[in-house]
């Protein structure tokens, strides 16, 4: 059924913003050296479980740049973006309440992304995201059945390098969830707008280094591991 694809994006953002949430929750809202780690795991294998849960299904996008960039490069229809990104606000959002509900929303806004200057969390959360939906777009044609622990790793290597400078988002829908159900707005375009931007810069990057085919490295049907959105 069509509407199982969204109903994984779905499940697969709450998997990932809940995790991700409760990881920084976890901490106690310190941002030492081990902190930054932990959280970036929160957010890798938070990420790892929903590609391995639903990948057949939807093709675990879980994030709206993503989706943008398999669009813009033909591996999804329109129809089936907008489906996914409703799926994964909503995941994001519902993922945020429960959040809530388990603690406060004061706890909530202490998982709201945000950066100490500006346009250093713009800069951050271009590149960021640039290279992590490259990889995306890149290791779902070659990676195999390796594909799923490459992106995962990747959004490790994201947070580690992003937490102090931008909070990481990389994420229209990671960065939507907290903010709505904290009431805190106050640089949500940044998470909205320039993640996207990311996503057409990686998928520009993906046309112009383009990947091999499955055949031609021996991959085991990639579409089987992560990538089920052809149209």
């Amino acid at each position: 059924m069509v509407v199982n694809k969204y109903l994984a994006e779905f499940l697969g953002t709450f998997v990932l913003v809940f995790f991700g949430s409760m990881g920084i929750l976890s901490v106690g809202g310190a941002v030492g050296a081990a902190e930054i780690v932990a959280i970036s795991f929160a957010f890798g294998l938070a990420l790892l479980a929903g590609i391995w849960a639903v990948a057949h299904v939807s093709g675990a996008h879980f994030n709206p740049a993503v989706t943008l960039a398999m669009l813009i490069d033909g591996r999804t229809s329109f129809g089936d973006a907008i489906g996914y990104w409703v799926g994964q606000f909503a995941g994001a959002t519902v993922a945020s309440l429960v959040v809530m509900a388990a603690t406060s929303q004061d706890d909530v806004a202490g998982t709201v992304t945000a950066s100490p200057v500006l346009s250093t969390g713009i800069i951050m959360e271009i590149i960021l995201t640039t290279v992590f939906v490259w990889v995306i777009m890149a290791v779902t044609r070659t990676g195999g059945r390796h594909a799923a622990a490459a992106i995962a790793l990747t959004l490790v290597g994201v947070h580690l390098a992003g937490i102090p400078f931008s909070g990481a988002s990389v994420n229209p829908a990671r960065s939507f969830g907290p903010a709505v159900v904290s009431g805190d707005f106050d640089q949500l375009w940044v998470y909205i707008v320039f993640p996207l931007v990311g996503g057409i810069i990686a998928w520009g990057l993906y046309r112009l280094f383009p990947a091999a085919s499955p055949a031609a490295v021996g991959s085991v049907e990639v579409v089987e591991v992560i990538e089920a959105t052809e149209v």
